[in-house]
């Protein structure tokens, strides 16, 4: 728990009395629209907090090392003003001795030595919070870890992290047993990273990401594991569903657009060697059964500048922020 000094309580009770009045206008909002700001807040919330979870478990996969911060003001050891990177803050206790973080991001519009400056200047807000809690001694000692990444690598994970899947529709099956996949429009003439996903409801990567959380024996009574809540059910069914990543593709050489349409036509030689196993998997999901529908395919990409795409190991990147290999990755 989170020590409070005197001054710390005053100033909480203060903001519980703002925090009050909030509550009043709420209660004075129609039921629906309060109904509709507390699901949108919670949600926003609930987002940032996944985020910041799949960025630590980016630092902790590729096993850095934290490093002590031991002055507010030198900065001239770091040498970081031009890099782009995954960077976490941590600290400690005279208490508890591990370190736990405060804070991660993926600094990938602002180079990293700037945004480690404003986390460590008491004059900016970030650096206010951190020197407080080290004056009042919530805190020991402060820590710093980061992980350098190429201009291609943050598009990647913005990839993964900010880009939502797209649904390729199909069409009614032709000749018997056989559908065509219909792309959507709007898909860039310009080079890119791009995703190819499917929906799968059984099979599951091993991955933690992956893991669906089982109930714990101890909360349940007896014969309670028997009869199971339709609530439960239907959780178990849409943490069932999701999208897995199987293949990570680079628009250099052509264009997003065109590499996406190369893929999604069961009829198109293969170009290169890289996409036999995606094409064929692609294809092979074109023929069904009468009366069952192919996997459900996802794509999803952004334009990244043709100079950028070379550099950096991108399948690698992917492959840590999700947790599990890509299928269809050589």
């Amino acid at each position: 728990m989170e020590e409070y000094s005197q001054e710390d309580w005053g100033n909480h009770s203060q903001d519980l009395h703002c925090y009050q009045t909030g509550e009043q206008e709420l209660d004075e909002m129609p039921t629906t629209k309060r109904t509709l700001k507390i699901k949108q807040e919670s949600s926003e919330d609930a987002q940032k907090r996944d985020v910041m979870q799949n960025i630590m478990q980016i630092l902790e996969s590729v096993q850095l090392k934290w490093e002590l911060f031991q002055s507010w003001t030198d900065f001239s050891r770091l040498h970081l003003s031009n890099k782009l990177a995954i960077f976490g803050i941590g600290y400690n206790t005279r208490w508890k001795e591990d370190i736990r973080y405060h804070y991660a991001e993926i600094s990938s519009q602002v180079p990293l030595g700037k945004r480690l400056r404003e986390y460590f200047n008491s004059e900016k807000p970030e650096g206010r919070v951190i020197m407080t809690r080290v004056q009042k001694m919530n805190w020991k000692n402060v820590y710093y870890k980061f992980l350098e990444i190429t201009i291609s690598e943050a598009r990647c994970l913005e990839l993964h992290m900010e880009i939502d899947w797209i649904p390729i529709a199909h069409s009614k099956p032709t000749g018997g047993n056989v559908v065509q996949y219909l792309l959507p429009g709007g898909i860039p003439k310009s080079p890119g990273l791009y995703a190819i996903g499917y929906e799968e409801c059984h099979e599951k990567p091993h991955s933690p990401l992956a893991e669906p959380r089982g109930a714990d024996p101890s909360n349940e009574t007896p014969g309670e594991l028997e009869v199971p809540s339709p609530q439960a059910s239907l959780r178990v069914e849409m943490e069932s569903a999701r999208i897995i990543y199987c293949y990570l593709g680079i628009a250099e050489v052509r264009t997003l657009q065109q590499c996406l349409f190369l893929h999604f036509q069961a009829n198109t030689k293969t170009f290169s060697k890289e996409w036999v196993g995606i094409n064929a998997f692609l294809s092979q999901n074109c023929v069904v059964e009468p009366g069952v529908s192919p996997k459900s395919i996802y794509i999803k990409f952004v334009e990244v500048e043709r100079d950028f795409l070379s550099a950096g190991s991108l399948v690698e990147c992917l492959e840590k922020a999700i947790g599990y290999p890509l299928k269809f990755n050589n």
